[in-house]
């Protein structure tokens, strides 16, 4: 039973200054909305879950407490379980990134690499270079240790890296921060051209990048493009990696590479935080990984979430109506949907919902001058057929507010 609000409560504790500059995600707060059973949701950037390798992560969960299951359950290094950071360094070699082991740093999630390099990077105004639209999620971190912004624009080949000189001809920023390939929100990739002048001019005026890279292995078209870190030969990215979006979210493991000064701060942080990520998780993807054709198991994702894609877009010509424009993504999980003129993704998501589709309204990826007229749609989360009704359902909502 739930008692009642006390007549005369007390006050509130003070909260710290940062917190009036944090929000809660936009994103969860819409899923909460549009998680009814009768909705097809288009909000949220969730994996296919019937594409997780349920079967052989029990198994090798199983395993690692038969074999090593005091080991398991005991408390392990900051840096991270030696065997599955061998496996990734490894991995990573095959994809043209060569770094030493411990180079390596385990981490939960790419999205704790994000708020740790922030919090050894960043002072109060320190100034942070985004894209605009950008990870929402990393606006919030960067924002909670009271960073400003330095916003670049961004076109179907990502980040506009010409526009970085300006920023620096009055206060030089602390960090830049991108997602290189099929961003989010947009889908779209930084092509090769940039990602090499991106490259020179950081290593030019010693400016770190942090390469958030959670959606690098999903490429289902064209050809594959070389980390920035791997471009780097002066150190001055840390790239960040998952298995959330190619094994699963709930094991929340993931990965930093980068300079071996930064690792060794970002070590002394995450001792302070959480001691290391959870030593079950590690030892049973590291038992999983030796075991398992991670290989074959991307080219499957690959093959469903290209047909996904490309069921959106086609059902996109069919359904939605004239004035209405999208990105193209080569992979991962998400399309960035442009409304007809005058139309606002916020009003047209109450209607929307009333028809039982949702996504996720643009401005809150805005780190300044919030766009109203585009909106997030997730793909990698339905079948075709649940696509088409889902892009049927949204174009006749669309079509209904035009003038």
């Amino acid at each position: 039973m739930i008692a009642a609000p006390l007549a005369n409560a007390p006050p509130p504790f003070p909260l710290s200054q940062r917190m009036s500059r944090m929000k809660a995600s936009a994103v969860r707060e819409i899923l909460k909305v549009a998680e009814r059973p009768d909705v097809l949701s288009f909000a949220g950037g969730l994996p296919a879950p019937e594409l997780f390798p349920v079967e052989a992560i029990a198994q090798a969960h199983a395993e690692s407490f038969a074999e090593e299951g005091r080991a398991a359950l005991q408390y392990s290094t900051t840096e991270g379980y030696g065997p599955l950071r061998e496996w990734i360094r490894a991995h990573l070699g095959e994809r043209g990134l060569r770094v030493g082991v411990d180079q390596v740093l385990i981490t939960n999630g790419s999205q704790q690499g994000i708020e740790l390099v922030a919090k050894v990077m960043l002072d109060p105004g320190d100034l942070v270079v985004v894209e605009n639209p950008s990870y929402l999620a990393a606006l919030q971190t960067f924002s909670g240790y009271e960073a400003s912004y330095a916003v670049v624009g961004s076109d179907d080949d990502g980040m506009r890296v010409d526009e970085l000189e300006r920023l620096i001809t009055s206060r030089k920023p602390k960090l830049i921060y991108l997602v290189p390939n099929f961003q989010n929100p947009k889908g779209t990739t930084l092509s090769l051209e940039r990602r090499h002048a991106l490259v020179r001019f950081a290593q030019r005026h010693r400016i770190l990048i942090l390469e958030d890279n959670p959606y690098g292995e999903l490429r289902f078209r064209g050809e594959h493009l070389p980390s920035l870190a791997s471009l780097d030969e002066e150190g001055v990215v840390v790239s960040l990696g998952s298995f959330s979006k190619t094994l699963a979210p709930g094991l929340r493991i993931g990965w930093m590479v980068g300079p071996r000064d930064v690792l060794r701060a970002v070590t002394v942080v995450k001792q302070a935080a959480d001691l290391h990520t959870a030593t079950v998780a590690q030892r049973a993807t590291a038992r999983l990984l030796t075991r398992f054709d991670f290989n074959a198991h991307l080219e499957h994702l690959r093959v469903v979430y290209g047909e996904r894609c490309m069921a959106m877009l086609d059902s996109m010509k069919r359904h939605m109506p004239a004035g209405t424009r999208w990105t193209q993504p080569d992979g991962g999980m998400f399309v960035w949907a442009e409304l007809p003129r005058g139309m606002s993704a916020e009003a047209l998501f109450p209607l929307a919902l009333e028809k039982r589709v949702a996504f996720v309204p643009g401005a809150p990826f805005y780190a300044a001058e919030p766009r109203h007229e585009f909106m997030r749609l997730n793909f990698s989360n339905r079948p075709p057929e649940l696509l088409e009704e889902g892009m049927r359902r949204l174009g006749a909502v669309i079509a209904s507010q035009q003038q």
